[in-house]
C-alpha cells in the first residue's frame, strides 16, 4: 500500500513547492506602493482625496493576501507533516532503506520483535495474554498476534475482547487430517503441527517480520521475559551455532536451580520450547520439510538440529499451567507443575553476555564440568559429601543415564540420544543445594540417536 502511494506523497510535494512559488510571482509582480503613496505636489508626503481612497484600498489587499498567504502556509505545513509522516512509515518498511547512509542503518531503531500466540479451545488464553500484556514494555516493538486454531466460540471472545491490544488471526483449515490407522488417537497433533506452519507462515511472510518468540496459551510470562529475548535477539541473528532461544529449563524446578543465579544462562543441545524464539531465516529452510505431527521431537532430529544450539536459562522464564492438552498432561504432574519462574528482574540488555560465544563457552564448559570430581550418586544423595561443589556424576549408557537421573530427580528422557537440558551431553542442576553435572566421560564427541 505504501508503494501505491508514493507517487501521491510526491505530487503532495510538488505541490507544496509550486504553490508557494506562484505566491512569491505574484507578491513581485504587483505595482510599488512607493508612488501610490506619495502626493505628486509633494513627494514623499501622504496626498488627500482620491489619492487616500487609492492608500486604502491598497492596504486592504495588502492585508487581505497576507491573511491569505498565512492560512495557505498553515495549510502546506500540515501536508508536509503528513508526506512527512508517510515517509518515515515507508522507509520503516523498507521504501528507501538502500538511500540510507551506511552509519545511519548502524544507529536504526530497534528490531520488532513480535510474540505470536498459539491458541484453540482453552478460554484459559486470558491468563497467558494478561501477563504478556503486563510485562510488555512497548507495544509497537512487541506486536501480539494470537492465532487461533479450533473455531471455539468462547475462546474467540476472550481473545476479541483485547481489543486493538493485539492482532487476532483465525486459522481457516479446521478440517479433519487422514491418519495412519495407528495415530487415529494422535489426531490432535497432527492439526497442531498444521496450525503451526501456517501461523508461522503468517508471522514471516504474511506481516514479514525477520524473527518471532512463540509462545503457547497455557504459558506465564516472567517479568523480565521481554528484556531476556531483547538481549538475546542480536545473538541468535549472528551466531550460526545457534538456532534458537528458550525460555524454559527442563529441569527448572524449585530445589534444582539456583536462586541466586538468575541472570545465568546457557548453551544446550536439546530443543526445548515453550516459549522460544526462532529468525526467519531458520524457517526458511525448515518450512518446506515441515512434519506432518509431532513438530517438537522433529526439531530434535539431528537432521533438522545440524549441531546447532539453543539458549536457555537457569531459572525459566515460562511456566505453564495448561495440565489439559492433546498430551494428556505428559510430565505435568511430575514435572511441569513444579518449574520455577523467575520473579526476579534481570537488566540482560546491560551485561555482558559474551561468555555464551561456542569457543568461549566450551572453554568454560570443559574446565568447569570435567574439572569437578566424580562421586558415587549413593554419596551425593546421602549428605556424606562436603563443599559446595560442583561434582560430576558420570553414565556411559542410556540406561546407566535414566537410572541416575531418575535417582536424582531430573527428567529422564533421551531424544535422538540427547538428554533435556544437555549439552555435549552433560546436564546441569542442583541436588541438595550442590551444583551437579551428570556427564558423560572425558572425550565425549558425539550424540547416538539410538539412544532414544
Amino acid at each position: 500500500m505504501l508503494r501505491k502511494r508514493s507517487p501521491l506523497i510526491i505530487c503532495g510535494a510538488f505541490i507544496f513547492v509550486a504553490w508557494n512559488f506562484i505566491l512569491i510571482l505574484v507578491l513581485m509582480r504587483r505595482p510599488s506602493t512607493q508612488g501610490a503613496l506619495d502626493s505628486p505636489d509633494e513627494p514623499g508626503k501622504v496626498g488627500d482625496g482620491a489619492g487616500g481612497g487609492q492608500f486604502g484600498n491598497i492596504m486592504n489587499e495588502v492585508v487581505r493576501v497576507a491573511n491569505a498567504f498565512e492560512a495557505e502556509l498553515e495549510s502546506q505545513k500540515k501536508i508536509l507533516l503528513q508526506i512527512q509522516n508517510h515517509w518515515a512509515v515507508w522507509e520503516n518498511k523498507g521504501g528507501v532503506t538502500a538511500a540510507k547512509p551506511k552509519s545511519q542503518a548502524e544507529h536504526s531503531a530497534p528490531a520488532v520483535i513480535p510474540i505470536l500466540v498459539i491458541a484453540c479451545n482453552r478460554v484459559t488464553v486470558k491468563r497467558c495474554l494478561d501477563k504478556l500484556i503486563e510485562h510488555r514494555p512497548s507495544t509497537e516493538l512487541y506486536p501480539i498476534i494470537v492465532s487461533q486454531d479450533c473455531g471455539h466460540a468462547e475462546t474467540s471472545d476472550v481473545i476479541a475482547s483485547y481489543g486493538s491490544q493485539l492482532t487476532h488471526i483465525k486459522q481457516p483449515d479446521l478440517s479433519d487430517i487422514s491418519v495412519p490407522p495407528q495415530h487415529k488417537k494422535f489426531q490432535g497433533y497432527y492439526k497442531i503441527s498444521r496450525h503451526y506452519r501456517w501461523a508461522l507462515n503468517q508471522v514471516f511472510n504474511t506481516f514479514s517480520y525477520s524473527s518471532v518468540v512463540v509462545v503457547e496459551d497455557d504459558l506465564e510470562v516472567a517479568p523480565d521475559f521481554f528484556e531476556y529475548f531483547r538481549a538475546l535477539h542480536p545473538i541468535l541473528k549472528s551466531d550460526s551455532t545457534l538456532w534458537c532461544v528458550s525460555a524454559w529449563n527442563d529441569n527448572g524446578r524449585e530445589g534444582f536451580v539456583d536462586p541466586g543465579k538468575a541472570s545465568l544462562l546457557y548453551r544446550t543441545d536439546f530443543f526445548p520450547g515453550l516459549g522460544w524464539m526462532l529468525t526467519k531465516d531458520l524457517w526458511a529452510e525448515i518450512e518446506p520439510k515441515w512434519p506432518a505431527s509431532f513438530w517438537d521431537d522433529w526439531m530434535r532430529h539431528p537432521d533438522q538440529r545440524r549441531d546447532r544450539s539453543c539458549i536457555r536459562p537457569e531459572i525459566s522464564r515460562t511456566l505453564t499451567f495448561g495440565r489439559k492438552g492433546v498430551s494428556l498432561g505428559q510430565f505435568y504432574d511430575k514435572y511441569l507443575r513444579f518449574i520455577k519462574l523467575n520473579s526476579e528482574f534481570v537488566p540482560f540488555t546491560k551485561m555482558d553476555l559474551s561468555y555464551l560465544e561456542k569457543k568461549k563457552y566450551d572453554e568454560s564448559f570443559e574446565k568447569e564440568v570435567y574439572g569437578a570430581p566424580v562421586v558415587p550418586v549413593e554419596d551425593l544423595n546421602s549428605g556424606k559429601l562436603t563443599g559446595s561443589g560442583p561434582f560430576r556424576v558420570q553414565y556411559s549408557s542410556p540406561d546407566s543415564f535414566k537410572t541416575l537421573a531418575r535417582n536424582l530427580g531430573v527428567m529422564d528422557d533421551l531424544k535422538s540420544g540427547v538428554p533435556r537440558a544437555g549439552y555435549r551431553g552433560a546436564v546441569s542442576f542442583l541436588s541438595r543445594g550442590r551444583r551437579v553435572y551428570l556427564a558423560p566421560p572425558t572425550g565425549w564427541s558425539q550424540y547416538d540417536p539410538s539412544w532414544s
